[in-house]
């Protein structure tokens, strides 16, 4: 700033007005000084100006799987909402684990982001998230919500989602559909009493029973399949392709989940939709260029991130209303990966 101030032949407080834009300094001092700073190759000290204003001008994001493309979709519209408001964001990648999500939110609190937007890796196990509240930083979720947290959310509206793509499958007149998660669950099997760890896949899976059970399938839980991560999501499809009762149908949480079904599929050699119908949630370029294209579900993703964005925004500038969920809706992209079943 010394050298800025020489530079410019001004006083090293008015320096700091024309760099800061504060206080009162004339257009053309300020455009001396600036001129000055871009000829030195001068760059503020970010973490002496936090240490001076209480602000950083940086907001953190925190995502379930930055290989998930929804993810990366989302921070994207977070990012463009971010840098418009004139705010920097940093990534950080839970893998969906507690732990790895503490020690992320601990170090987005120890760069000192005005705010965070959190997709949790739990809906049920909060401390982390209290854990930014607690430090008085704003806090919007995203994708997920997550029980007891006061907090903004932005959710896509995916029981009524999975309820009409599994409805897809039925009214073809499948009746062995699988619905498969990555997200973990300790019991082998899945009962419907069973409260999941994230909200986004208990919605989904809300919604395929909801379906299943309209069409007259009994005890629809027994089709649910979880720790699709754990015991690998094409090693799980092959299963159930191969097994005793096989399924003829297959409805996949996430666009991943649908690439394992796929691969799996191709290697068994089974033909989509002969042999298998598969439906997806998320529009990832490739259900779209696939031979057969995929049905999926497509969800508002770059909207989830850039509303998340905004809200947290108004947080950060002092917004005190009470806490809002928004649900933003979804909307079916049929393509041909759906027929009636060949057995």
């Amino acid at each position: 700033m010394s050298d800025v101030a020489a530079a410019a032949g001004v006083s090293k407080a008015t320096a700091a007005r024309a760099l800061g834009d504060y206080g009162a300094v004339s257009d053309a001092v300020r455009d001396r000084v600036l001129g000055a700073a871009d000829r030195l190759g001068y760059r503020p000290n970010a973490l002496a100006k936090t240490m001076s204003t209480g602000r950083s001008n940086t907001l953190g994001i925190v995502v379930g799987d930055i290989e998930n493309p929804f993810f990366a979709q989302a921070t994207r519209g977070a990012a463009d909402v971010a840098a418009a408001a004139g705010f920097d964001l940093i990534l950080s990648n839970s893998d969906e684990d507690l732990e790895t999500e503490a020690k992320a939110i601990g170090v987005q609190l120890a760069k000192r982001v005005d705010g965070l937007l959190v997709a949790a890796a739990s809906s049920v196990e909060t401390q982390n998230l209290r854990t930014v509240i607690d430090a008085g930083r704003p806090l919007v979720l995203f994708d997920r919500t997550a029980q007891g947290v006061e907090a903004d959310s932005v959710i896509a509206a995916n029981r009524s989602g999975a309820r009409e793509l599994t409805s897809l499958l039925v009214d073809a007149g499948h009746r062995q559909i699988a619905f498969i998660s990555t997200t973990t669950h300790p019991a082998d099997a899945f009962a419907r009493t069973d409260v999941l760890p994230t909200s986004s896949v208990a919605e989904r899976v809300e919604g395929f029973l909801d379906a299943m059970t309209a069409g007259g399938i009994e005890h629809p839980e027994r089709h649910v399949h979880l720790n699709a991560r754990r015991e690998g999501v094409e090693r799980m499809a092959t299963r159930l392709l191969t097994g005793a009762d096989p399924v003829t149908a297959i409805v996949a949480s996430d666009s991943l989940i649908a690439l394992g079904v796929f691969r799996a599929a191709r290697e068994l050699g089974l033909q989509i939709p002969r042999d298998l119908s598969l439906v997806a949630f998320d529009d990832a370029d490739w259900t779209g260029v696939a031979t057969p294209g995929i049905t999926v579900m497509a969800q508002p993703i770059h909207e989830i991130g850039a509303e998340a964005a905004e809200l947290l925004i108004r947080r950060v500038r002092g917004d005190g209303r009470p806490p809002v969920t928004r649900v933003l809706k979804q909307h079916l992209i049929e393509r041909e990966s759906v027929a009636p079943p060949s057995r």
